[in-house]
C-alpha cells in the first residue's frame, strides 16, 4: 500500500463508513458511489473498503468537495418601502413633533404622487434624478415649500436615493424679515386683559425667550427657581438637546412669585395636567380678533424675535444670544439673527455730502 494513503474503517452513532486519510486530509465515505461502485458501508464495509483500495491502487484519488452555497437575491426595495423606513425611524425617535408632522406629510404626498403616476413599485434602482424633481418641484408648491420637502427627504433617506437627492436643486427661498413689536407694553397690557395664561405665555417668550408651544406650554414650577432667579431645562425638554438655564427678569419673577402653587404642577395651567399641543395656537387665534395693539403679521414667535433683538442690541454678543435662544450652534443664532430687523449701519457710517 501507498503511503501517501491509509484506510481505515470507522464508525459514528453506530454507522460504519470507510475513512480514506491522503495528503493530510481525511474522506469519509458511507457508499461506493464516488468510484462507481453499488455497494453501503451499511451492508459490508470490509468489502467497501477494499473496493476503495483497490480503486487507490488504479490511481484514483479522492477530491474535495466543493460546495456550491446558494445565493438568495433579496428583492430589489422599493422607493416607497425605503421611505417609509426612514419614517418609521423618525417617528420612533427622539424629535420634535413639528419635524415628525412634516416626515408624515411628505411619505402621504409621496405615496400620493406615486400612485396617481403608477409608480408605486418602482424599485430604488430604477429611481432617476428627474422622477425626484417631478415630485418636490411640484408647480403647486412655494418655493419654501420646495425646500422644506427636499430637507425632509434627505433626512429618512439613505444610499442612492439620498445621493440623488443632493443633486435636486431648489430656487432660494427669499428671506422673511421679521418685524420687532414696536410698543410691546402696551401689547402685554391687552393680552393680560383678554386672558392670563396667555400674558404668562407672552412675558416668558418675550422676557427669557422660552419657546411657547414646548417649552412654555411644559414649564412646570419644578422647573422654576425663584430665589435664583433662575429657569432651568434639561436637554430632552428643549430643541438644541442641551440643558438649558435662562435667568429670570425682575418683573417676571414678581408674576412668577405671586402665581407659585406646589413644583409637580404646571406654571401656565396650574394643573397637574399641561394644556393641549395647541391651546396656545388657538388662545393666540382668538386674541388677534379682540386685539388693538397687534400690527399685520405679528404672532406669538415674534415676542421671541423681539426678545431676541434686545438682546443683541444691548449685548453685541452673537454668543450671548446663543445661549439665551437656547440654539444647538451659533451658525443657527446667525442664521436666526439675518431674519429679525437688526441695524446693520450707524448714520455715521454713511456717505456725507462734501
Amino acid at each position: 500500500m501507498s503511503n501517501e494513503w491509509k484506510l481505515t474503517i470507522g464508525t459514528s452513532e453506530g454507522r460504519n463508513f470507510v475513512n480514506i486519510y491522503y495528503n493530510k486530509s481525511r474522506f469519509r465515505y458511507w457508499n461506493g458511489k464516488s468510484i462507481g461502485v453499488k455497494l453501503t458501508c451499511s451492508e459490508n464495509p470490509e468489502l467497501l473498503k477494499s473496493a476503495f483500495e483497490l480503486k487507490l491502487l488504479e490511481g484514483w484519488r479522492p477530491q474535495k468537495r466543493t460546495v456550491v452555497k446558494k445565493v438568495i437575491k433579496k428583492p430589489s426595495p422599493t422607493l416607497l418601502s425605503e421611505v417609509e423606513k426612514g419614517v418609521q425611524r423618525v417617528l420612533e425617535g427622539n424629535y420634535s413633533h413639528h419635524h415628525k408632522r412634516d416626515v408624515r406629510w411628505v411619505h402621504g404626498a409621496l405615496k400620493q404622487f406615486l400612485s396617481k403616476n403608477k409608480l408605486t413599485n418602482t424599485k430604488v434602482t430604477q429611481v432617476k434624478l428627474d422622477l425626484l424633481e417631478e415630485f418636490i418641484l411640484q408647480p403647486k408648491w412655494s418655493d419654501r415649500t420646495h425646500k422644506n420637502v427636499l430637507t425632509t427627504l434627505k433626512c429618512i433617506t439613505k444610499g442612492e436615493i439620498h445621493q440623488l437627492l443632493k443633486e435636486v436643486k431648489t430656487r432660494r427661498v427669499k428671506s422673511t424679515l421679521h418685524k420687532p413689536i414696536r410698543d410691546i407694553k402696551a401689547l402685554l397690557k391687552e393680552v393680560k386683559s383678554f386672558n392670563d395664561p396667555l400674558y404668562v405665555c407672552c412675558l416668558l417668550t418675550y422676557g427669557c425667550l422660552l419657546r411657547p408651544h414646548q417649552e412654555i406650554r411644559l414649564l412646570k414650577w419644578s422647573d422654576v427657581d425663584l430665589d435664583r432667579g433662575l429657569i432651568a431645562l434639561s436637554g430632552n425638554r428643549n430643541k438644541s438637546g442641551r440643558n438649558r438655564i435662562v435667568p429670570i427678569p425682575k418683573y417676571i419673577e414678581s408674576e412668577l412669585s405671586s402665581r407659585y402653587t406646589s413644583r409637580e404642577r404646571y406654571v401656565l395651567r396650574d394643573s397637574l395636567e399641561p394644556y393641549s399641543r395647541d391651546y396656545l395656537k388657538v388662545l393666540w387665534r382668538r386674541y388677534k380678533q379682540y386685539a388693538s395693539h397687534l400690527e399685520d403679521g405679528i404672532t406669538l414667535y415674534s415676542l421671541r424675535h423681539t426678545g431676541a433683538l434686545r438682546v443683541f442690541e444691548k449685548t453685541g454678543s452673537l454668543q450671548k444670544l446663543q445661549q439665551v435662544m437656547g440654539h444647538s450652534d451659533m451658525k443657527v443664532s446667525l442664521t436666526y439673527l439675518r431674519g429679525l430687523e437688526v441695524k446693520q449701519l450707524d448714520v455715521e457710517d454713511l456717505p456725507e455730502l462734501y
